[in-house]
């Protein structure tokens, strides 16, 4: 989900719908995707969940399997659809009266298109660039694109990342 744990009643989730006969590896395309699609406003499903181990409580405190630990930065590498986790993590740190938790997001693509969410992150960066640290790396790049190309790696972790810390956690 990329709604925040203080909404009730309702969770919002970001959905790559993958169509059949696009992807030659994936010739029926997403089936869980394109049954989400067609879904109409109003229709119910049954979820359970999330499950997760890692817990943003906000200002820099998070419960990492039910242990307080408090971070002030927060480094963060993400690829395609992995986006979500993050950008709930980044909204809700970036809402939050007080929180100067500085966050730093390389996220990885194949292609500039693929990039999920690109306005929401970019308008974060913008309100909250001193906060907010945004880059991108790309598998097939365009030719003007001002940022990197190919697998994330050291030099841009050290470029883009916080530094290694007792205040520091990255997550992945």
């Amino acid at each position: 989900p990329v709604s925040s744990d203080d909404d009730t009643g309702f969770f919002e989730l970001v959905i790559k719908v993958y169509r059949s006969g696009v992807l030659d590896r994936f010739p029926d395309g997403g089936k869980m995707s394109q049954y989400l699609d067609q879904l109409a406003v109003g229709d119910n499903i049954d979820m359970a969940g999330p499950f997760g181990l890692i817990e943003y409580k906000g200002c820099g405190d998070f419960l990492i399997s039910r242990k307080p630990t408090n971070k002030k930065n927060i480094g963060m590498i993400a690829g395609g659809t992995g986006i979500t986790p993050m950008l709930q993590i980044i909204a809700h740190a970036l809402k939050t009266e007080g929180d100067e938790t500085k966050l730093s997001l390389i996220f990885a693509n194949q292609t500039e298109q693929d990039i999920l969410v690109r306005e929401e992150l970019e308008e974060l960066r913008e309100k909250h660039g001193e906060r907010f640290e945004l880059w991108y790396t790309l598998d097939r790049a365009p030719e003007e694109w001002e940022y990197s190309e190919g697998f994330v790696n050291a030099e841009m972790i050290d470029a883009h990342l916080p530094p290694p810390g007792d205040d520091t956690i990255v997550l992945l």
